[in-house]
């Protein structure tokens, strides 16, 4: 399995021949997924597809002891967010749905965010992730519209 540095490295490489000088336009990767500790695990470009994972951090945690739902969210739009790019033109999300199914535990130590292109309606982009833990239990869903702003 390619590590997370390779894949990112990868990825570079897509996006420079992609957007050539313009990828100095943006922050790769964005400090948000490095602030969460993202680590990329998985890429198929070619069907569209990403996963990462992120670790769950205590300062992630609600008052029930389990890691705050917008966290969950963030990690989610974390994953799409390069996948997105990756594979369209620029574009930003313009909905993004949750539907949470089992809390995020400390025990867990990380989540998997796996990524995938349902429908492409230029300018429209539909997502779909689940987010599930190590052992491939399935904690949330998500389905996200985002919009070619390019």
């Amino acid at each position: 399995m390619k590590t997370s540095e390779v894949l990112l490295g990868e990825l570079h490489k897509i996006l420079e021949k992609k957007f050539g000088e313009r990828l100095q336009d943006f922050v790769l990767p964005p400090p948000v997924f490095a602030a969460m500790r993202g680590e990329l695990i998985e890429m198929d470009l070619q069907h569209g597809s990403m996963t990462a994972r992120f670790p769950v951090q205590e300062n992630y945690l609600n008052p029930y002891g389990a890691m705050q739902g917008g966290m969950i969210a963030a990690a989610v739009d974390n994953t799409l967010g390069p996948l997105s790019i990756a594979i369209a033109p620029p574009n930003v999300t313009r909905r993004l749905e949750m539907k949470y199914s089992r809390p995020v535990t400390m025990e867990m130590e990380f989540i998997h965010v796996r990524a995938r292109l349902v429908e492409r309606n230029d300018p429209q982009l539909i997502f779909e992730a689940r987010v599930s833990s190590p052992d491939g239990q399935k904690l949330a869903t998500c389905k996200a519209v985002h919009w070619i702003i390019d």
